[in-house]
């Protein structure tokens, strides 16, 4: 690859610690010392190669990071990972979250929740100068967006004529600079083995983010293609995925100080914000975010509270909704008290500082630093203002929306058609939209739009969006009776809530959908010219911040280079590797007392009330108090390990990333984070940072001796 600004990012090996870091494969030569240091076995320069060992075993699952762990296409991710395809194959007469699931054979094998995808990395090549062209770059604004929407849509068309691949174009450094990412789209994904919810959700939402914990958090899926090995949909002829390379299983249990490292797909941090940014989401955006959530989880506890088969269908979105709902509060105490702010503040003026202090530098940043500034502060406002719009919109008029702009763009030539509309895009529209009916209840939409709803209306008018006001007939001064009654006449009168019904609008027409009388396409029809006027503003919008803040970076940057650090890119869903040790804390939290690195099946056991979070089941805690451990029982422990303490540096979709040992074999799956370092997704904290694993030889021990899956262990080459 030609020297870029991203390989002049990376300095020199002493200024970025082992345990910080978000690297992309790539980036690893200029860290081989660290790497080999920590205690890395393999050449760093093997983590380069996409399709080589052991990169060619990672997966994303489009939200979460698996890897392949056997010659036939078994997929090792977390629980939480799987839990959405659990519930959608959950009925009250067979409980598969409840009882946990195990097919014995391939014929067994439920297909995963619709839409589900494995993700086969391939190739990664910096594009920029084809996105930012010399056209591009001399347009601002809309122009800007779309000049570079059009070069990413050829560049995707290009690469996908490869069939059965998925190609996108991902931004680094703030839209500095852009990759594209081809992988193999694997279609045919299906569940094969998951723990009962008291093993892989042991502790719930009160273990979740905490420590000591005790979760089993592990699930198998299997990838499927078609007999000659090309995606395809899901279909009985199809044969188990063969990759050409899968991860082995340890044979050697893990111990406090050993090199670790996770591969995976983190979804997003945000190291590289605005001091502004950071005031408004901690002291506005995450505050709303906690208060709203706290509202959804009572909503749908009331909603569903005496109908199993309702609380199956929203159990994905619970899980989800608490999830971040900790993590958000997490955040905020972490925040509260802190000199996170000052710093960040601090900072931005030393850049400035530096910038300002030589005139060529000051000619080339001052201006888009300053500029920066500004529109994000107006990026911000618009999306205060529209806070509660967002929780506003009942999920068939959402369906309904987006139902009519395919109908609309359907009508241009593919090259055209914006972006999550062309023909690649298909196949998944309608997963979703046939998807619906699993997660959907009347009732309980209802309810939760009713609770933004009441909010949204009773903003001053300039605070709402006029264009959906009209279209819902909501006016000043309405009571919530007359906002109900105008839900309960539109919940009444669609037919988008039958599934045929919806899906038979996948076909049709911009005449059909402006002639219908479905009070939600109805409202879709009329706000759909309001809604492109609102897009191409916050597109103009779009391309100036886009301008502005890659020169911003690309300051930024320069002057960390000058000071001899190191710059990673933020997380933005794309591949990485992180690297540090096991390691426990010298200090809890809250002031508490060290933390160890290894919890074990002991504290099960001390946990386990048999009911709600704590549920273990009885053949586990039989298991357990007979000592039948098998060869998994550590020998410093003297018994079976359940989760250890990493210094890994990851965050949200790292969730299923596999732990790798020096040698890179399979030692567990990072999980989750502790509550008091989850700030590190701003602001990394080298001190506190600890990520959570599930250890491998808790995940063997019970699928030997609980749940007896003694064919995926002979097919992982577990003796």
């Amino acid at each position: 690859m030609k020297k870029t600004l991203l390989t002049l990012a990376i300095l020199s090996t002493s200024a970025a610690y082992a345990d910080e870091g978000m690297w992309m494969p790539q980036q690893l030569p200029q860290v081989a010392k660290q790497l080999k240091a920590a205690g890395l076995k393999l050449d760093p320069a093997s983590l380069t190669k996409l399709t080589e060992f052991p990169m060619g075993a990672i997966v994303s699952l489009g939200g979460c990071s698996a890897s392949f762990v056997s010659p036939q296409g078994l997929v090792a991710t977390n629980h939480h990972c799987i839990y959405g395809s659990v519930a959608v194959n959950s009925t009250p007469e067979r409980d598969l979250l409840e009882n946990g699931f195990l097919a014995k054979t391939f014929a067994e094998e439920l297909p995963a929740s619709p839409g589900s995808r494995v993700f086969v990395t391939k190739e990664v090549t910096n594009v920029s100068n084809n996105v930012i062209s010399a056209d591009v770059a001399k347009l601002n604004g809309k122009a800007r967006i779309d000049g570079i929407e059009k070069n990413e849509k050829s560049l995707v068309a290009e690469c996908e004529k490869d069939l059965g691949h998925r190609c996108t174009v991902a931004s680094y450094y703030g839209g500095l600079e852009f990759y594209l990412i081809k992988q193999l789209e694997i279609r045919d994904v299906r569940l094969v083995h998951a723990p009962p919810s008291g093993v892989g959700k042991f502790g719930g939402d009160t273990d979740n983010w905490m420590w000591p914990r005790h979760t089993g958090d592990y699930g198998f899926y299997r990838a499927y293609v078609s007999p000659d090995g090309k995606a395809a949909d899901f279909s009985k002829d199809n044969v188990p995925y063969a990759p050409k390379h899968f991860l082995k299983m340890a044979k050697e249990g893990v111990k406090e100080g050993d090199f670790i490292m996770a591969l995976g797909y983190p979804g997003r941090t945000n190291r590289h914000r605005l001091p502004s940014e950071v005031a408004s989401t901690f002291e506005w955006n995450y505050p709303a975010f906690v208060k709203t959530s706290a509202e959804t989880l009572a909503i749908i506890e009331r909603e569903t509270k005496n109908d199993p088969a309702l609380k199956l269908k929203y159990a994905g979105q619970v899980a989800n909704v608490n999830n971040y709902y900790k993590n958000r509060k997490g955040m905020l105490n972490s925040y509260e008290g802190s000199d996170f702010l000052a710093r960040k503040t601090r900072e931005q003026a030393e850049l400035k500082a530096w910038v300002n202090a030589n005139p060529a530098r000051q000619k080339e940043y001052a201006s888009d630093i300053e500029q920066v500034e500004k529109l994000i502060a107006e990026r911000d406002a618009q999306m205060k203002r529209d806070f509660y719009y967002s929780s506003s919109s009942p999920r068939l008029l959402s369906t309904a929306r987006s139902l009519y702009r395919l109908a609309n763009e359907t009508t241009k030539p593919d090259p055209e058609r914006k972006s999550g509309y062309q023909e690649r895009d298909l196949k998944r529209f309608q997963s979703s939209v046939a998807a619906i009916d699993r997660t959907y209840d009347a009732k309980v939409d209802k309810a939760l739009v009713m609770n933004g709803l009441v909010k949204y209306a009773a903003q001053p008018a300039a605070m709402r969006n006029a264009n959906f006001d009209a279209a819902m007939g909501i006016k000043d001064g309405m009571s919530q009776a007359d906002l109900a009654a105008m839900l309960e006449r539109m919940y009444a009168g669609t037919t988008l809530g039958d599934a045929a019904q919806r899906s038979a609008w996948l076909k049709k027409s911009p005449a059909d959908f402006k002639a219908s009388n479905d009070p939600f396409i109805k409202a879709a029809v009329a706000m759909y010219d309001g809604s492109l006027k609102r897009e191409a503003e916050d597109e103009e919008l779009g391309g100036k911040v886009q301008q502005a803040y890659a020169n911003y970076m690309k300051a930024k940057i320069a002057y960390m280079n000058s000071k001899g650090q190191a710059v990673y890119p933020d997380a933005n869903g794309t591949l990485r590797v992180t690297f540090g040790r096991i390691a426990g804390r010298d200090h809890g939290a809250d002031g508490t007392g060290a933390w160890s690195a290894f919890t074990t099946v002991k504290g099960v056991v001390a946990k386990a009330t048999g009911e709600g979070e704590f549920n273990a089941p009885a053949t586990q805690l039989a298991a357990i108090k007979a000592k039948d451990f098998g060869k998994y029982v550590d020998p410093k422990l003297k018994t079976v390990p359940v989760n250890y303490l990493a210094t890994l540096d990851i965050t949200g979709g790292n969730s299923g990333s596999a732990a790798l040992n020096s040698r890179g074999e399979f030692i567990g799956l990072a999980f989750d984070g502790t509550l008091d370092s989850i700030i590190s997704d701003w602001d990394f904290n080298k001190a506190n940072t600890r990520d959570i694993q599930v250890d491998v030889r808790y995940i063997l021990w019970n699928m030997k001796h609980v749940d007896k899956a003694d064919n995926l262990l002979k097919e992982m080459s577990v003796e």
